[in-house]
């Protein structure tokens, strides 16, 4: 009896993935978490003009949903001023970096990024033999000036690069990113992942146009628009680039419910504004209670923030494994020296009250 034939490069790779659910640590640990603070999704939930709009397709939900996403591309393009030839919708970023590391990238082909970056990427590339070259962080930031310098010297073909970044919520303005473009070699592409430029300060968004073939962008309704569940994302880039994506990508791979509640999660600006403040202040809160603990809160533009534990990795992940222990579930950066934070994302009040009961006890413990 014979089993499948699997390719060389199947083969060679592990079976994992690159996160581990809470749902997962839930089973583990046979109980759910009190407070769920570690996947930066929005616990504030989606607009409610979104959930109604799901719930009225709900009935139609028989239907394949269309493969064009030609409304919501429409949307898109008005809101970023652009044309529908410049977007392309997808099943989160994750669905979306994965399209286009088929599209770019070969058994051997350079590929450069931050050391400690978001995994997914990686684990993409590392999926269609890519060779990964990273680069170090620079002051908790990534280091556009090191891995525009690594991909001219390796010949990268891509470059990841996410403003602002995860895991530790830094942000360059928008304008150095621009100016950085400059330092990119011919024949890389720029993956500019801003899956949190929603949340961040104004002059964060980097102004490069939509046709910029140097450039691809990534964006996600499941961080702000609170919509993680849906798998909505999309990419703005040269229209040459996002026409390519229809030699490879899964045209029903999105859920027609989740480009309904989508399209009408785009127009709620005023909801987007609130949510901003709320968020905004439960920064301000997570940075409190770490504060009142003796924990450095980093400076954070996204939906979650960074505090510094003041100690090596093995003490960080000792204060995550005495939250999880309380039922809190938070999650740490992989790779030193960055790994000497716990990530905490933002939350409701009361789902803040829980974190600040339980990180004494774990700090506690921790420190033995």
């Amino acid at each position: 009896m014979t089993g499948p034939r699997y390719t060389p490069l199947a083969q060679c790779l592990p079976a994992t993935v690159p996160f581990v659910g809470p749902e997962a640590q839930e089973r583990a640990m046979g109980r759910p978490f009190r407070a769920r603070l570690g996947a930066n999704e929005s616990v504030f939930g989606p607009p409610p003009a979104a959930l109604r709009a799901m719930q009225a397709a709900a009935a139609d939900i028989w239907m394949y949903a269309d493969p064009e996403s030609h409304d919501l591309r429409r949307a898109l393009a008005a809101h970023h001023a652009t044309t529908p030839e410049n977007v392309i919708v997808g099943e989160g970023i994750d669905g979306l970096l994965g399209y286009l590391v088929r599209l770019l990238i070969a058994s051997g082909d350079a590929v450069v990024t931050s050391d400690g970056a978001y995994p997914t990427f990686n684990y993409h590339v590392a999926g269609f033999g890519g060779v990964l070259h990273k680069v170090p962080y620079r002051d908790d930031f990534e280091d556009p000036a090191a891995l525009f310098a690594k991909a001219a010297e390796t010949g990268a073909k891509l470059v990841y690069l996410a403003n602002p970044d995860n895991p530790m919520g830094s942000a360059h303005t928008g304008a150095d990113i621009a100016a950085a473009l400059d330092d990119l070699p011919a024949g890389a592409l720029l993956v500019l992942d801003e899956a949190y430029v929603e949340l961040a300060q104004d002059g964060t968004a980097a102004p490069i146009a939509p046709d910029d073939p140097r450039v691809i962008r990534m964006r996600t309704f499941s961080k702000a628009y609170g919509m993680a569940g849906a798998r909505v994302g999309y990419a703005i880039g040269a229209a040459p680039l996002i026409a390519a994506f229809g030699k490879i990508r899964n045209h029903f791979g999105m859920n027609r419910a989740a480009q309904i509640g989508a399209l009408a999660a785009l127009g709620e600006a005023a909801w987007l504004d609130d949510l901003r403040a709320r968020v905004a202040a439960s920064r301000d809160e997570i940075a409190r209670i770490g504060a009142e603990n003796g924990l450095r809160a980093l400076p954070s533009e996204a939906n979650f923030v960074a505090l510094d534990c003041g100690g090596d990795g093995a003490l960080a992940r000792r204060v995550l494994e005495g939250l999880a222990a309380r039922g809190v579930f938070v999650r740490m950066p992989f790779v030193a020296p960055q790994d000497r934070c716990i990530r905490v994302s933002c939350g409701r009040p009361q789902d803040l009250e829980i974190l600040a009961d339980a990180l004494p006890g774990a700090l506690a413990e921790a420190r033995g």
